[in-house]
């Protein structure tokens, strides 16, 4: 079981809950949460989880993981413009906060 900030997630049962509600997640959804949730903390790179998630070492689409992405956001409610959850940090890849990231003023 992984725990981070108000997500848990089951590698075994393969379900995941945001505070104490159940969200519902595709195969895919739900593997790339794993993939950035069991490395929380850390920077995944886009190329790590094209092998890991869509087991290819190629580019089906550049969009592919951008897509999914924005609809696991969308199910654990992080903002893209504002993620508090799952930052993108360009040219190297995307992290799991294990806290709310710093914001330089007042969090609305």
């Amino acid at each position: 079981m992984f725990e981070v900030q108000d997500i848990r997630l089951d590698p075994e049962s393969r379900r995941v809950w945001k505070g104490g509600d159940e969200v519902a997640m595709s195969r895919k959804e739900f593997d790339l949460l794993a993939a950035l949730i069991s490395r929380a903390g850390d920077v995944v790179t886009r190329e790590e989880l094209m092998r890991d998630v869509w087991k290819t070492s190629f580019w089906t689409s550049s969009k592919t993981i951008d897509v999914h992405l924005g609809w696991v956001r969308r199910k654990l409610g992080d903002d893209s413009r504002r993620p508090h959850l799952i930052t993108t940090l360009r040219g190297r890849g995307l992290r799991f906060e294990v806290a709310v990231p710093e914001r330089h003023g007042a969090l609305s």
